[in-house]
């Protein structure tokens, strides 16, 4: 059985091929236009840049304060402690694992490429920077942890928290449209869906291609600082075949290897070079300055949240660094927030908010002031030319600034191995994203095919060069912009369909608190059955039962199948559908009870054989195995927490009333809110 299944989820995996020639044949004419036409497609970038920041600069500024403050505001909410699958789940990977997995994918090789050259430049250019060196210097420090903090990561968090909880907790795809579903219903599986997800894998691609362009840049000219190769298109172009093929490998290998291991050696690679430049360095005045800093940057956070310089817009400082961060951190929204997603399902939403706006900041905050307050630092004490020369040559920043240090032939290769791993890790994960993006999946916990991933890191290779044949860093920051711009206005229509969605969790809260009495009697309170026929002595004999797989499968076959034939029978006689269906998932057996309510969401009561190890006191017993089944109910939401082994018939069907009665309260409430939304049933799934 389990074999059958395994080949028909292999047979429905699919390509969904609107949302993937449609993306596929946007990106190859773009590609093709700026390879061939590379002088009037700079232009026409150029001018839409303009037009954009001219018009819409204020919205870029409003929109990320929006995103981030709805995130904390579902974080500290009722809503938190939602989880982001079954209740019965649990996170797949350790809080090291995923708070690596996050800050790979989420910052990146930027990192490296302006951890130096964003504070020098805000130091001597930064509108509205004070004359006092000191007072500069922070304001420096300040506008850096401004582009790399909260207000990016909040988009991150709402895209993840928003895929995580339709997919795995309603088992729609992992894509962008299934957000859109408490708005859209059914629609999303036409026209709407996949327009939203083709403008979705559009802004990913071009995000994860400013990226890769931005980390092929910084690995030439280390090459060129180290071993005198030339910086040329020719050597950009076999960097990307060569990190194209990394990635691929990567990718190939899943999350659970290849992407996760990476991620792990990276930051463990990046927390030793930190410790380097700390230890190595002014350590006292580094910590204090860290200290200063974080302060500096939540004492002025909303001020430069706000901050659109309206009497005197520095129109070509704000499209090089505010509005193209902010447009960035969109663009990469899809691409890091299902990511996110499909590493942290198990985890409650508080947890997840929490986590995805503390662990990677914190690391990004030591980062961006140890790397920046040192350069700073020597440019105020007499390198001049060091702080011009990063400037103007951003990747030359690092490089430069390790030859400061001892061992800078050991630190230079760190670095560029560090580099190489920032760049494989961002690839790896976007190929795997955009494959998943852009297929038709039977399980939301399964990934697309290999060969799908091995497409999608050759498209991303050849955009990258596209980009960069067209003008460098500047044209892959113009295309981030505009692309980031269409996918802003998605991002809010899922902020409304995950507080309509977050509702209808609510309503089932309510419903059970309302009905919990009823609830309990079923199961503990009086009774002619329950008074006569189970003492308290087969009470405790039950509650030291720890039964073998043939013991559970009798039980089911005997107890609750006839008490869901006798409640099924009830139902159809007033004219409503029922069917009961029974077979095996990831070797747990299960008998179900599906109540088909029309528009209705229908109700489901489950009960899975789920294994257990057996405790230590109960192997004392005569032919006692080491692992033992529990009978658990699950509803829609996941498992229930309790076990039905032991029950007589008659408690079975009270309990299955119970959830029953529970579940038309549910609609009723939802039924009262206006707007209400039913959100899709979730087909049979194993106890994970």
């Amino acid at each position: 059985m389990s074999a059958q299944t395994d080949n028909d989820t292999a047979s429905r995996d699919r390509l969904n091929p609107v949302v993937f020639y449609g993306s596929v044949i946007g990106i190859v004419v773009f590609s093709l236009w700026t390879m061939i036409d590379t002088e009037r497609a700079n232009t026409v970038i150029n001018a839409v840049l303009g037009w954009i920041a001219h018009t819409f600069g204020w919205y870029y500024f409003l929109t990320v304060v929006i995103y981030l403050a709805f995130v904390i505001f579902i974080g500290l909410s009722r809503f938190g402690k939602i989880r982001l699958g079954p209740e019965h789940a649990r996170p797949d990977f350790n809080i090291f694992s995923w708070s690596a997995m996050l800050f790979s994918a989420g910052i990146g090789i930027g990192v490296i490429f302006f951890a130096l050259a964003e504070p020098l430049t805000q130091f001597y250019n930064a509108p509205d920077a004070p004359e006092n060196q000191v007072a500069a210097a922070r304001h420096a420090m300040q506008l850096t942890f401004l582009h790399w903090g909260l207000s990016g990561w909040g988009i991150y968090t709402l895209v993840g928290m928003s895929l995580a909880f339709f997919s795995y907790r309603h088992n729609l795809p992992l894509t962008i449209s299934s957000a859109l579903y408490p708005i859209f219903g059914k629609r999303i599986y036409g026209p709407i869906g996949h327009a939203v997800d083709i403008a979705a894998v559009l802004g990913t691609v071009f995000g994860i291609a400013a990226s890769l362009g931005i980390g092929v840049i910084q690995l030439n000219y280390g090459l060129n600082f180290m071993f005198g190769i030339t910086e040329s298109a020719w050597t950009q172009t076999i960097l990307v075949l060569m990190i194209v093929v990394f990635a691929t490998i990567s990718a190939v290998t899943g999350v659970e290897k290849g992407i996760r291991r990476l991620s792990e050696f990276n930051i463990l690679l990046a927390v030793a070079l930190l410790l380097f430049v700390l230890f190595a360095g002014k350590t006292i005045f580094l910590l204090n300055a860290l200290v200063m800093n974080v302060g500096d940057y939540l004492a002025g956070f909303v001020a430069m949240s706000f901050d659109t310089y309206a009497f005197d817009p520095p129109t070509s400082w704000l499209n090089a660094w505010t509005l193209f961060f902010w447009a960035w951190w969109i663009a990469w929204g899809p691409f890091v927030g299902l990511f996110l997603a499909r590493i942290s399902r198990g985890r409650t939403i508080r947890t997840f908010v929490a986590g995805t706006l503390t662990l990677p900041i914190a690391f990004m905050m030591i980062w961006m002031s140890l790397l920046g307050n040192s350069a700073i630092d020597m440019a105020m004490n007499g390198a001049t030319d060091f702080g011009q020369q990063v400037m103007e040559t951003p990747p030359a920043g690092i490089y430069l600034f390790l030859q400061e240090y001892p061992f800078p032939i050991v630190t230079t290769i760190a670095v560029s191995i560090l580099a190489i791993v920032f760049f494989v890790t961002s690839g790896d994960s976007g190929a795997l994203v955009l494959s998943n993006f852009t297929s038709i999946l039977k399980n939301v916990n399964s990934d697309a095919p290999i060969w799908m991933r091995i497409l999608w890191s050759a498209v991303i290779g050849v955009l990258t060069l596209a980009l960069l044949l067209a003008g460098g860093l500047s044209a892959l920051q113009s295309a981030v912009v505009i692309t980031g711009l269409p996918f802003s206005v998605v991002l809010f229509f899922m902020i409304a369909g995950l507080y309509k969605a977050l509702k209808v969790e609510a309503f089932k809260e309510d419903s059970h608190r309302l009905s919990l009495a009823g609830h309990l009697s079923g199961r503990t309170g009086g009774g002619s059955e329950r008074g006569s026929n189970r003492s308290w002595q087969q009470r405790l004999k039950r509650a030291m039962s720890f039964p073998d797989l043939k013991q559970s499968k009798r039980f089911l076959a005997e107890t609750v199948q006839p008490a869901m034939e006798s409640v099924s029978q009830e139902i159809e006689a007033q004219g409503v559908q029922v069917e009961i269906n029974q077979g095996i998932q990831n070797e747990s057996h299960y008998i179900s009870l599906n109540v088909q309510l029309d528009e209705e969401q229908n109700f489901t009561y489950q009960v899975w054989t789920c294994r257990y190890g057996t405790p230590s006191f109960a192997m004392r017993t005569p032919h006692a195995s080491s692992q033992y089944y529990r009978l658990e109910v699950h509803l829609l939401e996941g498992s229930q927490g309790y076990d039905l082994m032991g029950y007589s018939r008659e408690q079975v069907i009270e309990d299955i009333l119970d959830q029953y009665e529970r579940h038309l309260h549910f609609l009723h409430l939802n039924r009262q809110e206006p707007g209400s939304v039913n959100m899709p049933d979730s087909p049979e799934q194993p106890p994970a």
